[in-house]
């Protein structure tokens, strides 16, 4: 268990920094004067030469990777070029708006989820089971932009159910978690029943059924906890990237989170706070995924001996 577990760590931190280098290259090798960007239209070349100087703009490309990742060593994320606010606190201001929205989501889409995945698995081939799959299909192929417009304009607008945008409260999240909820509910649903469908024609099914173990029983106390442990893995990577910024979501509803500080910084090409969110999202998986790998252990125990 303990060697598993330096493994992942080695991995880990292996994947931290190829992210970092990936993304510092990929974006110093992007057109555009970030100096420029920074002083304006209207600065003077020597303004400009300042800054350069100032931001280590004006040294070679592996001299500022290797300055950059000395910070990271450090934790340090350096200061945002347009705010000159420390990467770090800008990015853990809005979590927990990024947070509370990811955990309102993914209630909303596991509460929906698990119900209609195993009852479709468990009669399987009726016409509410191929309704599941149709509308797991339609709403794997909905734009989120769209669905969060038509949902702000018919259910804020129109309706005046919720609020239309900002944040000042749990009202303000619920319009756009249930937006999150309907894109991902039909995967998980027929995802959960795909595994529950593999579970229930198990043998230690029929041996509970010949116990005399009642149909709830067997549902949910023998197949669903072993249908779940794929679940687990991408339930776990999809959490990872909410807790990075559901960009588009966070956008339409103005909500002040990780998402939003990533559009703006790309606009204004605020390289710090870009490569903060890179990292912090890719921080996000990596240790989502050492969770899910210890949760592993809890929900099968059979992992434990690998």
């Amino acid at each position: 268990m303990i060697k598993r577990l330096f493994t992942r760590l080695l991995w880990s931190v292996t994947t931290l920094m190829g992210t970092a280098v990936l993304t510092f290259l990929l974006i110093n090798v992007a057109p555009g004067d970030v100096a420029r960007v920074i002083a304006g239209p209207k600065a003077s070349p020597d303004v400009i030469k300042a800054i350069r100087a100032r931001y280590h703009l004006d040294e070679p490309l592996w001299k500022r990777l290797g300055f950059h990742l000395g910070q990271l060593a450090r934790g340090d994320l350096g200061h945002s070029f347009v705010t000159d606010q420390p990467v770090s606190e800008a990015i853990l201001s809005r979590l927990p708006t990024t947070a509370s929205l990811a955990s309102l989501a993914v209630c909303l889409w596991m509460f929906l989820a698990v119900p209609l995945g195993v009852y479709t698995a468990r009669h399987q081939g009726t016409w509410l089971d191929r309704s599941v799959l149709v509308a797991a299909t339609l709403t794997l192929s909905l734009p989120a932009f769209w669905l969060a417009r038509m949902l702000q304009y018919w259910m804020s607008y129109k309706l005046g159910w919720f609020p239309v945008a900002g944040f000042r409260g749990f009202w303000h999240l619920v319009l756009p978690a249930l937006t999150i909820a309907i894109l991902a509910v039909g995967y998980y649903a027929r995802l959960i029943h795909t595994n529950m469908v593999q579970v229930l024609d198990s043998a230690f099914i029929r041996a509970a059924r010949a116990r005399g173990a009642s149909e709830s029983a067997v549902l949910f106390r023998h197949a669903l906890p072993n249908a779940l442990i794929p679940v687990v893995t991408i339930l776990g990577m999809d959490i990872a990237f909410l807790l990075g910024g559901v960009m588009f979501t966070e956008n339409v509803f103005a909500l002040p989170g990780i998402g939003t500080l990533a559009v703006q910084s790309v606009f204004n090409l605020d390289v710090p706070v870009i490569m903060g969110t890179v990292m912090f999202s890719a921080l996000a998986i990596v240790i989502v995924n050492l969770i899910v790998d210890m949760l592993y252990s809890w929900i099968d125990p059979r992992v434990r001996a690998v």
